[in-house]
């Protein structure tokens, strides 16, 4: 089973062209979509939504991933409920830079501070990061120099922020998928 979290444009028809591209990687594929409005609810309707799929799925290695703000949580989340995680190109600080576009930065900034402390260091090996070069959204060597210590990163010449099409990396991630 994977799971699906959006990004900051949970409308974007290229949604639905990434869960089903993703389907080649395992036939099972969740949209857990979320406001993008208020962070704190979010956080705790994402925790709910996930445990419930996470129910009703046997799944031995079900597996998060997100693109943009969606991979925000996808790593935060995976990280509470134990699950392998894919990032890709994701927003670590949408409390800094989605100002004007989200109602509450400051609740991510909250959020930030009440996780786990050093939550990365305690996921290590449990994430992979694939990155875009062509990020017009983003500071990927950034992104890169704060999550490399914990996670493998990929990059991608071709992709834009919202990573169309992720063919190239699907076998990449199957593999990290299966990977004990």
């Amino acid at each position: 089973m994977i799971l699906y979290f959006h990004g900051f444009d949970a409308t974007s028809p290229g949604n639905h062209e990434k869960m089903r591209q993703l389907q080649f990687v395992d036939p099972d594929v969740r949209l857990i979509s979320y406001s993008t409005l208020h962070p704190k609810y979010d956080m705790q309707y994402l925790l709910n939504e996930v445990s419930r799929q996470l129910t009703q799925s046997d799944d031995p290695a079900p597996l998060a991933i997100g693109v943009g703000l969606g991979g925000y949580w996808a790593e935060r989340i995976g990280f509470l409920n134990g699950l392998k995680t894919v990032m890709i190109n994701p927003n670590l600080h949408p409390e800094d830079n989605m100002l004007g576009k989200i109602d509450r930065p400051e609740e991510y900034a909250d959020i930030a501070s009440k996780c786990v402390s050093q939550f990365r260091e305690k996921h290590k090996g449990r994430g992979m990061c694939i990155l875009s070069r062509q990020d017009e959204m983003h500071d990927n060597q950034a992104v890169a120099s704060t999550l490399a210590p914990f996670y493998p990163i990929v990059w991608d010449e071709e992709q834009r922020h919202k990573f169309p099409s992720l063919a190239a990396h699907l076998a990449e991630i199957k593999a990290f998928k299966e990977q004990q």
